[in-house]
């Protein structure tokens, strides 16, 4: 029989384990590779974790200054507006990523649209009156109905303080400020949300043309109401009564 001597057999387990961590380190950048979501997908999952970081931004925003931001003063300064705004046109631009202390863009590189109900930026949120915005949807035969809102947001208190817009894989603005054109012409639903003030189309994408509405990328968050209220009673100040 032949006995190896203890440092050979230490030397051959150092070069077994060696051998089984790389494998390990393999098969993990192997399963990482092939997990990871590619082109759209990735686009789609970096968009989808943006509009999420936005909502809670505006709601901390919320919080501390007790209402919400009015949009970006322009594409290239991430800044809320100074002035107020009045009505929902005015109410309606890009998100004021600066103000938010967050990334400005989505995962095609594009700029958020932002569209704020005005009685939630001019005023103490704890006394705001209407919440004017709605998310659309179609159904399978591409009728239209309310996923968010209603016809009448003043009797409905469903309807959203603020709706976050991304733009997708076509029109939008880009990180530099330059508007981009569409290399397709039946995006009907995305074209309405890029002039859309109140009401805005959230319904799934689409490649298909032949779909009512046509190709469909955008990809949208909301501020929803009931949560702004929660958290606004959550932290509002203690008023201490009178000895």
């Amino acid at each position: 029989m032949t006995l190896h001597p203890p440092r050979a057999r230490q030397r051959g387990a150092a070069l077994l384990l060696l051998l089984l961590v790389l494998g390990l380190g393999a098969s993990s950048f192997l399963i990482s590779m092939f997990s990871q979501p590619k082109g759209d997908l990735r686009r789609q999952a970096v968009t989808r974790a943006a509009l999420a970081d936005a909502r809670e931004a505006l709601i901390g925003y919320a919080i501390i200054h007790r209402r919400l931001p009015r949009p970006a003063q322009s594409a290239l300064d991430g800044r809320e507006s100074g002035q107020p705004c009045l009505d929902d046109a005015a109410c309606t631009g890009w998100l004021p990523w600066i103000t938010l202390g967050i990334t400005p863009g989505d995962g095609w590189n594009k700029l958020l649209r932002y569209s704020v109900s005005p009685e939630f930026t001019n005023g103490n949120l704890d006394q705001a009156g209407e919440a004017t915005k709605t998310l659309l949807d179609r159904s399978d035969d591409g009728g239209i109905f309310y996923r968010v809102g209603s016809a009448n947001c003043v009797v409905d208190d469903r309807c959203a303080p603020a709706v976050i817009l991304s733009s997708g894989r076509h029109l939008g603005t880009s990180l530099a400020g330059i508007e981009q054109a569409s290399a397709v012409t039946d995006n009907l639903d995305e074209q309405a949300n890029a002039e859309a003030v109140r009401d805005f189309m959230a319904r799934a994408a689409t490649d298909d043309v032949r779909s009512l509405g046509g190709s469909f990328s955008n990809e949208l968050g909301w501020v929803p109401l009931r949560l702004i209220r929660q958290r606004l009673r959550a932290t509002a100040p203690v008023t201490k009564s009178p000895r």
